[in-house]
């Protein structure tokens, strides 16, 4: 497989560290509000990776952490008059009701910051003995960056262009404008923790520095996230582990491009900030991740409410195909291969040969689409309710093999509940007596219920709207 690493600016060809297993390090949100769509297009881009991997067999450990401790988290508890560990709990339940809704796979390890204050503190303790922190007569700690050479390297700039281009913060305990914080003295009201420097709570970069080695050791094999985190999150990230180790921190590094919202940044200022909660109420949220699908992972992506309905549309078109080669299977029959048949097989080996090909060129999802819709193309052209059961189940195989890696068609063709089966034995009851006013209006109320019902030689063919 060929990734696009952020730190070399090129594709590499992926070799793990441990033949047979991956270790992946995706950044999570900071749980003080409902995730935007922002958040949701490296949450998806990286499942899907993630999903890629487990297809082809590898031991995937996958950690994304939470950050629930920080200033925007105080600022919101303090304005609900709640504790910043119950914003937190709060808006990690509703985290986890959105990527369900998603289709983003659980994490092997879902770790918080405030979980692990102690590793967070050694490892600060760890870089003040290396000469790389410094601690101010507040409480609070730096890390040093004149003392770590290769600042710098993951963004591409050397620390003189960094402080010419940046916002300098003035803080007059700093002994150069671009060290940052490592652990901040209390402030009154705030949460704290007792440590060597006084009571105090973790920055941000150096919490994923602790989480990340703890649960995959201090060089793993593939750092993620959006654009917006190269610099400075990423970059403090490898000054902190690579300096208290001495070791190569991560060998990939994999950041997803931006999102704009009707061809405009997403801001609050702009009024198009939205968050994916909202997005819910208006779509289902698989189209959501169709359409982040559609585009490669690395280029910006324009988020508009005719996109998704385009996303909706491709995603319709799939579980329809899907659906009928379902209900041809159930009365398809063993039977000799033709040439077409054979043919057929040949157009579902392209296909899946064209679907692993794009994935394995650094996750191009939107190529791996494209093989997708070419496999039901051929299938729609190719299958009726006289072809051979092994035709039938080839495409139906494939299809659903490939949607699973893209985490969609995740809605079951058996989910009808007692009500429509009721409904559909009545209808059919209906149509035997040739009442058709009867069979319309029982049609009528299966649509009602969610349903997409179809008339064919076989009977009532059935599938879920979405």
């Amino acid at each position: 497989m060929q990734i696009y690493n952020t730190q070399s600016r090129k594709k590499e060809t992926f070799v793990p560290i441990e033949p047979g297993k991956v270790s992946i390090y995706a950044c999570g949100p900071t749980v003080y509000n409902y995730i935007h769509i922002g958040n949701a297009r490296p949450a998806i881009v990286f499942d899907t990776l993630r999903r890629y991997f487990e297809h082809k067999g590898y031991q995937v450990t996958f950690v994304q952490n939470f950050t629930d401790i920080d200033d925007k988290m105080i600022r919101r508890a303090n304005e609900e008059g709640i504790t910043v560990r119950e914003l937190g709990e709060r808006f990690i339940k509703e985290y986890y009701q959105d990527a369900d809704a998603l289709g983003i796979e659980r994490a092997t390890v879902n770790p918080k910051a405030t979980e692990h204050i102690p590793e967070i503190i050694a490892l600060v303790q760890r870089l003040e003995e290396k000469g790389l922190a410094y601690a101010c007569a507040n409480g609070d700690v730096y890390y040093n960056t004149q003392a770590f050479a290769s600042y710098g390297k993951l963004c591409g700039q050397n620390l003189d262009d960094l402080e010419a281009g940046a916002r300098i913060d003035t803080d007059p305990n700093k002994r150069h404008p671009m060290d940052f914080a490592l652990w901040k003295a209390q402030k009154p009201g705030e949460p704290a923790w007792e440590s060597p420097w006084g009571m105090g709570r973790p920055g941000w970069h150096i919490e994923c520095s602790a989480m990340s080695m703890k649960y995959l050791g201090e060089t793993f094999d593939i750092h993620c996230g959006g654009k917006d985190l190269v610099f400075p999150h990423h970059e403090n990230e490898i000054a902190q582990s690579e300096g208290a180790t001495g070791k190569p921190f991560v060998h990939y590094w994999m950041h997803n491009g931006f999102i704009n919202v009707d061809n405009q940044k997403m801001s609050k200022s702009k009024g198009n900030f939205f968050t994916v909660r909202e997005i819910s109420k208006e779509f289902d949220l698989e189209a959501v991740r169709m359409f982040m699908l559609s585009a490669h992972y690395r280029s910006p992506i324009n988020f508009s409410r005719e996109m998704i309905e385009q996303a909706k549309a491709s995603l319709d078109r799939l579980y329809t195909a899907r659906d009928h080669y379902a209900f041809l299977l159930e009365s398809a029959k063993d039977a000799e291969l033709g040439e077409q048949e054979k043919e057929l097989l040949a157009k579902v080996k392209a296909a899946r040969d064209g679907f692993d090909a794009a994935m394995e060129d650094d996750l191009n999802t939107a190529d791996a689409l494209g093989n997708m819709f070419e496999l039901v193309r051929a299938g729609n052209a190719m299958l009726s309710e006289n072809s051979p059961k092994q035709a039938v189940a080839a495409v139906l195989d494939a299809l659903r093999e490939m949607a699973d890696v893209c985490g969609i068609l995740r809605h079951r063709t058996d989910e009808q509940d007692e009500q429509v089966t009721k409904l559909l034995e009545a209808r059919a009851a209906a149509r035997e007596a040739k009442n058709w006013a009867e069979s319309d209006r029982l049609r009528d109320e299966i649509v009602k219920l969610g349903y997409v019902l179809k008339d064919t030689k076989q009977g009532q063919q059935i599938s879920k709207a979405i």
